[in-house]
């Protein structure tokens, strides 16, 4: 298959009286409500104030590298929208925009705009695209292990067309050494050491291709502004997961709730030694207790940007890093808020029943989230198979994104109930379960293609199955608060088990459960006119 370039692109673009229109994309915009991001900086010094703007400008720099590594035609297809001042050119451009690229995510990654390919291609513009899994699987036995890694795109020798592997440094070259200079500006503008530390060193790693120092000092970072800038997630490469996204997530500590939940590192050992797995399995030694952050979003770019927006994270991926240090994380409080609120709320008026509904809580859907990410980094990471070293990444390939995220969510109900269980937290099963299994529709909304939405299709199926969640005969969703501590402790059970095992095989029978069954679809179709998601309108961030 021939690369599509933006000529064939352009000549397409009104080729198709099957692609929407204007008001039909309006209408696919409209599933994500505006809303306001804002973050307090009155308490900033004036050296922070003029670094954040240098960030805030760093971060801009991040949708356009991740927009190359969406599609090689991507940026040139974006100039050319920018263009057309018809009120289907600017349609089109509002949901490019939101989703990045040409391909709706919310529908399966389907195409919106004419000329473009039917579906986003799985590996990306990481691989060439005319590149098959078994002729990268053969070369890459032959390669140096950055290959494999997360900083290396795959290309084709021109003289050759031998595959060939290109560091992220030469690839996106002009655009990382523009967000270096603007890093190590903000940098000289700051006060604080430890902000001052990681932007120096993460400016460096955007030439050098190694990112160990600067993570190890992002995992120090003890500032106002709290910054999470660079190549990170790896959900966009489909075809094997191994690639890393660029984006950027610019925040300001909030100060009291972040004090309010470190009591939750402080008790991962103890979760871990629990865990409802074979004992051989569990780490009797996590890295020492990593920091957890509560903030407040200013921007965020890039791979952090587009479509369904992040509510927490939890970095970084480098199984080095989180073995010496563990991982951090980080909650993002003003987002949470406007999804509970636009996206939540609603939703939970129509899928529970009307007894069940004061039982919504956002301190719970917060708490749940907060577990989420703190599940991240317990569990098998650095696994044994046989007599060979490896990561469960590594072994499970394309399904580790949602395998993981279906492990998180289970595992973090786990974590809450055990807490519960021994009074380390006020008992709180109605609220959190209710709050869950009415988040469960709102996750499922994003489509079983996105790593969270087929997770979650696998829990309910899971979950339903068991008898856990019950279905009423009015279409609303109840929980049966007899069955479902049993119930999440066999789903933590076997997730945890597949990834210890690097059970690539048991995972995709597991998988097998991530599909929208019909009676799913009946209530999903009912909540059509709720927004799916938020699109942040960064007021702060427009004021710098």
């Amino acid at each position: 298959m021939r690369p599509y370039t933006l000529l064939a692109a352009i000549m397409m673009l009104n080729a198709s009286a099957a692609s929407p229109d204007a008001r039909e994309l309006d209408r696919m915009a409209a599933r994500f409500a505006k809303a306001e991001m804002r973050a307090d900086i009155s308490k900033l010094d004036a050296g922070d104030r003029k670094a954040l703007a240098k960030l805030v400008e760093a971060a801009r720099v991040y949708d356009h590298i991740y927009m190359d590594q969406l599609w090689s035609a991507n940026r040139e297809l974006y100039e050319r929208l920018k263009q057309d001042s018809s009120p289907l050119g600017q349609a089109r451009l509002r949901y490019f925009w939101l989703n990045k690229g040409p391909w709706s995510d919310l529908d399966g990654h389907t195409a919106f705009l004419p000329g473009v390919p039917e579906k986003k291609p799985a590996g990306a513009n990481f691989y060439p695209e005319d590149m098959t899994r078994e002729e990268f699987e053969a070369w890459a036995k032959t390669q140096p292990a950055s290959a494999v890694g997360f900083f290396t795109v795959i290309r084709r020798d021109p003289q050759t067309k031998a595959l060939k592997q290109v560091w992220y440094s030469e690839a996106y070259k002009s655009d990382l050494q523009r967000c270096a200079k603007l890093l190590r500006e903000a940098a000289a503008l700051t006060t604080n050491a430890s902000l001052k530390k990681f932007l120096e060193l993460r400016a460096a790693a955007f030439g050098a291709n190694e990112y160990y120092d600067s993570d190890l000092a992002w995992m120090d970072l003890d500032a106002p502004i709290d910054v999470t800038i660079g190549p990170y997630e790896t959900y966009t490469d489909e075809l094997f997961g191994y690639k890393a996204a660029f984006e950027a997530y610019i925040n300001i500590r909030d100060d009291v709730e972040t004090n309010k939940v470190k009591f939750f590192a402080d008790h991962l050992q103890e979760i871990e030694n629990h865990l409802p797995i074979d004992a051989k399995f569990r780490n009797p030694k996590l890295a020492a207790a990593a920091p957890i952050r509560v903030v407040n979003e200013v921007i965020a770019s890039g791979d952090a940007a587009h479509a369904v927006q992040t509510a927490a994270y939890n970095l970084p991926n480098d199984e080095r890093v989180i073995s010496q240090k563990g991982a951090k994380r980080v909650m993002l409080k003003n987002v949470q808020e406007a999804k509970f609120e636009k996206n939540l709320t609603p939703i939970a008026a129509r899928v529970l029943p009307a007894a069940a509904r004061s039982d919504l809580s956002f301190d719970e859907f917060f708490t749940h989230i907060l577990a989420h990410e703190l599940s991240h980094g317990i569990g098998p990471h650095q696994i044994q198979i046989g007599a060979r070293a490896s990561t469960v990444r590594l072994e499970m390939k394309e399904l580790y994104a949602a395998i993981e995220e279906a492990k998180a969510d289970a595992t973090g109900l786990f974590m809450l109930q055990y807490m519960y269980d021994r009074g380390m937290l006020p008992k709180a099963e109605r609220k959190l379960y209710t709050t869950y299994l009415a988040s469960a529709f709102r996750s499922l909304r994003f489509g079983v293609k996105e790593a969270h939405g087929r997770g979650m299709a696998l829990q309910l199926n899971y979950l339903l199955d068991k008898g856990a969640f019950v279905a009423g005969k009015d279409g609303t969703y109840s929980v049966d608060f007899a069955k479902i501590k049993a119930a999440v402790e066999a789903l933590t059970h076997d997730l945890l088990t597949v990834e210890a095992t690097g059970d690539y095989q048991g995972a995709k029978r597991m998988l097998e459960l991530a599909v929208i069954r019909p009676e799913i679809q009946k209530t999903i179709d009912r909540l059509a006119d709720i927004p799916t998601d938020i699109d942040p309108v960064f007021v702060t961030a427009g004021t710098l």
